[in-house]
Formats: structure tokens, C-alpha cells, sequence
């Protein structure tokens, strides 16, 4: 399983994530809703996060933004998942 790092961000409602275990996209990403999503791997599992209000993908880093009223210490352990598994079905392909 791909290990995933988190580190703070200026604006306190959004994390980046990263990992050295491959690539979240050829391109850059950025999706504001579930519709936006559709066009993207990782924007539906990551939208299905409740609490998971934008989602931006490079090629090194994902950054997620929380909504205001959710709690990084419940969302953060999905999106650390939703992501491992996605660079972990990379790795297969």
C-alpha cells in the first residue's frame, strides 16, 4: 500500500497530500463538485467524502478543502485511503 503524507496548507481548510509512490494525473485537475468529478479517477471516491467540498490534482500532490464545518481528523484517514488505493491500482496496471 502507497504511503501518503499530508502537510498543512496557508488556508487552514485544505491539506495536500503527496507520495513517492507514483502519479495522481497526467494533468491538473481541479474539481468543485461531483459533476466536475465525473471527468476524473479520483474525483468520486474523494467527493463520497463527507466533508470534502473541492479537490485540485496534479501530477506530485492532491490538496483537498474541507468544508468549514468538517473535521480534518475524520476526513483525513479517507482521503489518505481513497488515495493509496488509486496509486496502488496505478502500480497494477
Amino acid at each position: 500500500m502507497s504511503s501518503i503524507q499530508s502537510e498543512r496548507t496557508p488556508n487552514p481548510n485544505s491539506l495536500k497530500f503527496s507520495s513517492s509512490s507514483g502519479r495522481f494525473s497526467e494533468a491538473v485537475v481541479a474539481m468543485t463538485s461531483t459533476d466536475e468529478a465525473d471527468q476524473h479517477p479520483l474525483g468520486d471516491p474523494l467527493f463520497a467524502i463527507d466533508g470534502v467540498a473541492d479537490v485540485f490534482v496534479t501530477p506530485e500532490f492532491v490538496t483537498i478543502s474541507k468544508t468549514e464545518t468538517a473535521d480534518w481528523n475524520e476526513i483525513q484517514p479517507d482521503v489518505k485511503a481513497v488515495l493509496a488505493d488509486f496509486l496502488g491500482s496505478q502500480s497494477s496496471d
